[in-house]
């Protein structure tokens, strides 16, 4: 008898689960910029030896979410009001190509997912739940792009749009902006089933525009304080 060929599995490491809790503990806020995060504390903390969370640190170093130091631990990044800035320019040129390419070829199938997030969205925003916005938010635009088929882009679209949403959420919830987001995301979609291309873009660069704005803002007083 012949045996089958070995099939990969996929199987979380610790370091992978390390990785997760703690991308998304500084994506919600939890762990603050500029906070120190030491590797015998989160090895305690997680109750595993320090060689799967210095592979963590390094993972989320690459992201650019710590800066890893060695036999220290790693520190929360700290970007400036420029390099924020620049994060939200760059965002803003990516998706706005990404959606005038994406809109003539979406079908029904993409707008009745995009509609699906939108509802989890605006269940996020009545329960005050920002964890679970973020990943939702970033789901919602990138499947709003994926008609594009620009892989590449979409790629390069997901490390910014994480480094945004540290931002983004904290935007979201100290502004109370969450009835603003959503009427923007409805009319995004809505405008995009009209296949309005140039009303579209101009909504999506209007609505990055003005979050770049009052996250900045937000950011200032808030280290200002």
């Amino acid at each position: 008898m012949k045996l089958a060929p070995k099939r990969a599995v996929v199987r979380q490491s610790l370091s992978d689960v390390i990785v997760a809790d703690l991308r998304q503990r500084i994506l919600c806020g939890d762990l603050k910029e500029g906070t120190l995060i030491r590797q015998e504390l989160l090895a305690e903390e997680y109750d595993v030896s320090r060689m799967p969370v210095r592979e963590a640190l390094k993972r989320l170093d690459a992201e650019g979410l710590v800066i890893f130091q060695n036999n220290r631990g790693a520190t929360v990044t700290q970007h400036s009001l420029d390099e924020i800035a620049e994060i939200f320019d760059i965002r803003i040129m990516l998706e706005v190509d990404l959606f005038q390419r994406a809109i003539p070829n979406m079908t029904k199938k993409e707008f009745a997912e995009c509609q699906t997030i939108l509802e989890a969205m605006d269940d996020s925003y009545q329960a005050g739940n920002i964890a679970d916005w973020g990943p939702l938010n970033a789901s919602y635009h990138g499947k709003l792009y994926e008609a594009a088929g620009r892989l590449l882009t979409q790629e390069l679209l997901k490390r910014v749009t994480m480094q945004a949403n540290r931002y983004v959420s904290m935007h979201i919830d100290r502004l109370n902006k969450r009835e603003n987001a959503s009427h923007d995301h409805h009319l995004l979609l809505e405008l995009a089933r009209k296949r309005d291309v140039s009303g579209a873009i101009k909504q999506l660069s209007d609505h990055l525009v003005n979050t770049k704005t009052q996250v900045i803002e937000l950011v200032k007083l808030t280290r200002a304080g």
